[in-house]
């Protein structure tokens, strides 16, 4: 049985002071703070939310700086997914803004791609994807992901789902600060709650954009 009981307030602030010292001294330091306040808690609430939306993963603490300038080794937010499809799911954030929730798929194959731009220029699942997305707008999330400049080869520059089809990736999230209900486990509920607000947009990219 989980043991959740909120997200607790010290996580926004390791993050604020790991910004100032991202080093490997202060980070084995404060090693067991990172586990308390922020690993633990999350690893909790993804286990809450399972049932609903997959199982969970927390995603590494440590930067790859292998072809980075920036070589500060540790993320400066903690990231967790939870999904049923590989590379399609649900996104959780912690950093010392505070949570970030979204929803959608970030990396893409040839192959995916294809489908997804099939899928968009089909007046069926592009006309159906167009208005998931106006929803999840008026809702209050950002639509984002990697996009081409212009309408890809192929497809009309005046197609109606233009701006679809430049997406190479589709999410949408928004960032909600420090709530006072995240600190409770009333995070719970609503963190579901915009999670299922996502939904069709996860529900839409799973059936025609996954890997």
């Amino acid at each position: 049985m989980t043991t959740f009981q909120g997200m607790p307030a010290g996580a926004f602030g390791f993050y604020a002071e790991l910004q100032d010292n991202n080093n490997r001294e202060w980070w084995l330091e404060h090693k067991d703070s990172y586990q308390s306040l922020v690993r633990d808690p999350l690893a909790s609430l993804l286990e809450e939310l399972e049932p609903r939306f997959g199982p969970g993963k927390i995603f590494r603490a440590n930067r790859d700086v292998r072809f980075s300038l920036d070589k500060s080794p540790y993320k400066t937010a903690q990231g967790a997914f939870a999904s049923g499809q590989e590379g399609v799911g649900y996104y959780l954030q912690i950093s010392a803004a505070g949570l970030l929730v979204g929803g959608g798929y970030h990396s893409h194959s040839p192959a995916q791609l294809a489908r997804y731009r099939n899928s968009v220029d089909a007046s069926g699942t592009g006309e159906s994807l167009r208005h998931i997305v106006e929803a999840v707008t008026a809702a209050g999330f950002a639509v984002e992901g990697e996009r081409l400049k212009t309408v890809p080869r192929g497809y009309a520059s005046d197609h109606p789902r233009a701006e679809l089809l430049k997406h190479k990736s589709l999410a949408a999230s928004v960032d909600l600060g420090q709530p006072e209900w995240l600190e409770s486990p009333a995070a719970v509920p609503e963190i579901a709650r915009l999670w299922e607000e996502l939904r069709p947009l996860v529900d839409w990219v799973t059936r025609h954009a996954a890997p």
